[in-house]
């Protein structure tokens, strides 16, 4: 196979991030299979020519079952809100279809582990959208934690702050809603941590939770665009239904202790995503808002000259860098989903299953729901019993 021809639900935030990725792949990595835009779906058909025509697409759809159905797509890429996930994965799966569907992969574990099993028995390949993983500074710090460069690792600690719903004002999109989002601070800033934390230490054995609606009614929206919205100011107000915070601790199957905080009331924070990792030999710390950066400590420095340093994960020897530019140019977060699909490609080429897929989607499901069990309950609750 030397091309996949895509069709996409969804045009908005994530959409225009999966279009720039399926553009830059052929140009920086002319030697993975070609994915070419053969068609895009929403809803509103303005907005959605307008998505067409500037991303770059060759037709559209407003009806993603026209889509799924069609001869000429190979697969469906679904980053349209997370209610919509399952339906429109079990009908590509059933058409015999790839699946590209950004996280969290479900509303719920049960739907997750649906669509899991839908794509296996169809025997299609499956992703899921953790795009972070695919920074070459978090690849680095794979490497080292693999390599045994840090030695035992003892703690996994991470944040994802942000603050663009402080406002009390602000309206009640989408993403404030269970109904449609899943949960809030948690399911959208929280998965990706919890996702690092498995890909860079590994399963979680147990956890306990906290969480925390600050703003418990919002203005509803006239207008959504992405992360940002319209609404009147003597608008009506609806119920916020998904959680503005949510922090939690874990013990992971190998002995290490893990923190997250996922919060989006965070002043003067706009994405800060970080992680910092100790071991017996050595330590790493990244922050999303410097991707291209790894700081660095290993005991066997000299004395005299321990300390963090910077690595700056630009070179040919980090992952994916020797398809940009030269040493010490720099690349952004649209970069992260290129590699991200340059793994699809390269997966589907191979007949193999990406990494990470709709497995990582459902251990992902199975760590946000026992949290928000234990929150529930105010108890440790072991991911065994989600099984």
């Amino acid at each position: 196979m030397e091309e996949v021809r895509i069709g996409m639900v969804g045009y908005k935030f994530m959409g225009k991030a999966h279009s720039n990725a399926y553009r830059a792949t052929p140009m920086f990595f002319p030697n993975t299979v070609k994915p070419v835009m053969q068609a895009i779906c929403g809803r509103d058909p303005q907005g959605l020519e307008q998505a067409r025509s500037q991303f770059g697409w060759q037709s559209s759809e407003t009806d993603w079952r026209k889509l799924v159905a069609r001869e000429d797509i190979d697969l469906i890429d679904i980053n349209a809100p997370s209610d919509a996930h399952k339906e429109i994965a079990l009908a590509a799966a059933a058409a015999g279809k790839h699946i590209f569907c950004e996280k969290p992969l479900a509303l719920t574990l049960g739907d997750s582990r649906e669509m899991l099993a839908a794509a296996e028995e169809a025997g299609v390949t499956h992703m899921v959208g953790f795009n972070y993983r695919f920074a070459p500074a978090v690849k680095l710090a794979k490497k080292l934690i693999e390599e045994g460069r840090l030695g035992k690792i003892y703690h996994f600690r991470a944040w994802f702050l942000q603050d663009w719903i402080v406002d009390p004002s602000f309206p009640l999109v989408w993403r404030l809603q269970k109904e449609i989002a899943g949960s809030g601070s948690h399911g959208d800033l929280g998965a990706h941590l919890i996702d690092l934390g498995r890909h860079l230490i590994g399963e979680f054995a147990d956890v306990i939770g906290m969480s925390e609606t600050f703003v418990k009614q919002r203005p509803l929206p006239s207008a959504m665009t992405g992360l940002s919205a319209k609404g009147d100011a003597d608008a009506p107000l609806g119920d916020v239904t998904v959680d503005d915070a949510t922090l939690f601790m874990t013990r992971f199957a190998n002995g290490a202790l893990g923190s997250f905080e996922a919060t989006r009331f965070a002043i003067g924070h706009r994405c800060t995503n970080s992680f910092e990792i100790n071991g017996s030999k050595g330590s790493v710390k990244f922050d999303f808002e410097r991707l291209n950066e790894l700081q660095v400590y290993f005991t066997d420095d000299a004395e005299d000259v321990q300390g963090f340093r910077r690595v700056l994960a630009t070179d040919a020897a980090h992952a994916y860098m020797d398809a940009w530019w030269p040493a010490g140019h720099t690349i952004g977060y649209e970069h992260t989903f290129t590699h991200e699909v340059v793994e699809l490609m390269d997966a589907i080429k191979e007949g193999r299953q990406p990494v990470p897929n709709f497995v990582d989607g459902v251990k992902c499901q199975e760590v946000l729901e026992a949290v928000e069990r234990s929150i529930a309950e105010r108890r440790w609750v072991s991911i065994s019993e989600m099984a």
